[in-house]
């Protein structure tokens, strides 16, 4: 019998802390997603206080980590500060114990100062997720997990390294007559510019593909025996452009005149599709061979 009630007390216990640890995840959950939502969405940077966060907040850093109340509030001052038309959402958050882990979304445009990096005027959208410490109700720990280098492609300071492929795949696709994926490289949006001067200017811009084929290839198509790119070399830019130099060989059928000329493309990408062209061409060469 003793036996029995030892056990029954000791299932009974067993069962009032599950409860009760399942109570101050809850709490803290709650407490968490709340705090976190008025400091980003609302900007009550002060809410990051001792009331709030353990006076020994750490977070885990690899380039050092930020130890305290007000170094802590130094830091997420950046996003408050670097960023407007701020848009911070917990996609999902859940605990056990004393520990969090939420699943985060940050969007926003940069229109001020963040860790230096002056106003870009980029939007940005990007997703980590956070790991949490709790103590006593209060946050204690954060370590976050995130792809820096889409954050830096968003604001334009890196290029996205497949842009020089696209740009390679649409010469390539060029040279062989596959106009289709040619315009399947574009956006639905994207803005052509021919050179100034260049007859085929009397368009720009020209907007999306269709525009581009009929007001374009169709044309060059039409004025040209054998237009062919060569000496392609294409080089990587920051904020998503690619430069390429090269030159057009073709002889114009209504003169019988040969160009050479010399061309540099600037191509602008935004998530594996181009979303602007401006060609820089020798347009006097081009208007030479065009005139009997």
């Amino acid at each position: 019998m003793k036996t029995s009630n030892l056990l029954l007390a000791i299932a009974l216990l067993s069962i009032s802390t599950v409860f009760a640890q399942k109570s101050n995840i809850e709490k803290d959950l709650k407490m968490y997603e709340q705090v976190w939502n008025d400091i980003v969405n609302k900007g009550q940077i002060d809410l990051i206080n001792d009331k709030n966060f353990d006076p020994n907040v750490v977070q885990l850093n690899d380039s050092g980590n930020i130890v305290g109340i007000a170094d802590f509030k130094a830091y997420y001052q950046n996003f408050i500060t670097g960023f407007s038309d701020v848009k911070f959402t917990v996609e999902d958050a859940f605990g056990q114990g004393n520990k969090i882990v939420k699943h985060w979304r940050f969007q926003g445009k940069h229109t001020g100062d963040f860790f230096g990096i002056p106003a870009t005027g980029k939007t940005v959208d990007v997703h980590g997720v956070t790991l949490v410490l709790m103590k006593n109700g209060r946050i204690a720990q954060e370590q976050d997990f995130m792809d820096n280098g889409v954050l830096m492609q968003q604001l334009g300071l890196v290029s996205d390294p497949n842009n020089v492929a696209i740009v390679d795949g649409v010469y390539k696709a060029f040279a062989v007559g596959d106009i289709p994926s040619v315009l399947g490289a574009m956006d639905a949006k994207i803005v052509w510019n021919e050179a100034e001067s260049n007859s085929l200017a009397d368009g720009n811009p020209y907007i999306g593909p269709d525009a581009i084929l009929n007001g374009v290839f169709v044309r060059l198509g039409a004025m040209y025996d054998g237009f062919k790119l060569k000496n392609i070399k294409l080089h990587e830019m920051s904020d998503n452009q690619v430069l390429a130099t090269l030159r057009y060989d073709a002889t114009v059928k209504a003169t019988g005149k040969k160009i050479d000329a010399q061309v540099a493309h600037l191509w602008t990408l935004k998530d594996g599709k181009v979303i602007a062209f401006q060609q820089y061409v020798d347009t006097k060469k081009l208007a030479e061979a065009e005139n009997k």
